[in-house]
């Protein structure tokens, strides 16, 4: 005998309408979310429009503080290339003749465009020097209304054989050795580089980090001298424990003296 066909289940028209019912709430409560997400998107624009208008108040404010720092720095020399030298991330880039010509660096400037988001310029003071005819070297980074960046620079004219960017593995610093940065390519090729103005690290590093304070930098110390220091601590401390012995020595025997002259 043939199977019995299986009675097909029907749901109660009530869990059908329920499914419904949840079906349009869950919409319902997915729009009223999509709505209050535009007015925290609307709240958030509105934040950063205050933001940056507190941020161009406060610029303008710093503008005097910088240029009395400036000034003030003006009157240690090296200031510029010690703290370079001293910064883990920038000392990387510099090689020896980087760094000499970097001696001649007596005034750096971050200029941030009056209304902060289309971008900044950077520029660097330098006397008179053997390697270009430059005064100063510049570095602009705009940000368009698209929100693409782009960068220029000033063209360096260097000195007739002295162009530090077609000079193929120049010798590592000090500092550039100790983090095992061989060959390193000149920091001067930073001016002619507008592959990837958006992400500039060099200039990231400068007008974020460097430029609110570069005093921490310069008074970093070297710790070649704090290793030749300990050292030199610990031969004293060696030589005092040594004399501290023979003293003691010293004593034992007029002790020992002392004890076999008595007269009883």
């Amino acid at each position: 005998c043939g199977a019995k066909p299986v009675p097909s289940v029907r749901r109660p028209l009530h869990s059908n309408h329920a499914a419904l019912r949840n079906k349009k709430e869950q919409q319902e409560a997915i729009e009223h979310i999509d709505e209050v997400q535009n007015e925290i998107d609307r709240l958030n624009e509105q934040a950063s429009e205050e933001i940056l208008k507190v941020e161009q108040k406060y610029n303008k404010l710093r503008q005097p503080f910088f240029q009395k720092r400036s000034d003030l720095i003006a009157k240690i020399p090296n200031f510029w290339v010690t703290t370079f030298v001293n910064h883990p991330q920038v000392s990387a880039l510099l090689g020896e003749e980087d760094e000499e010509a970097l001696h001649y660096l007596t005034r750096v400037e971050v200029t941030e465009f009056e209304d902060i988001k289309s971008g900044y310029r950077i520029d660097f003071y330098f006397d008179e020097n053997p390697y270009f005819e430059n005064k100063i070297l510049s570095k602009e980074f705009h940000l368009n209304e698209s929100g693409d960046p782009s960068s220029k620079s000033t063209e360096i004219k260097w000195k007739a054989g002295k162009d530090l960017t077609k000079r193929a593995g120049q010798t590592p610093n000090k500092a550039g050795k100790k983090r095992q940065h061989e060959e390193p390519e000149s920091f001067f090729t930073w001016f002619t580089d507008h592959s990837d103005a958006g992400a500039d690290e060099l200039g990231e590093v400068v007008k974020d980090d460097i430029w609110p304070n570069p005093l921490q930098y310069y008074l970093v110390p070297d710790m070649d001298d704090e290793e030749g220091e300990g050292e030199d601590d610990e031969e004293e401390g060696l030589e005092d424990i040594d004399e501290e012995g023979d003293e003691d020595e010293g004593e034992e025997d007029d002790d020992e003296e002392g004890e076999d002259g008595e007269v009883w």
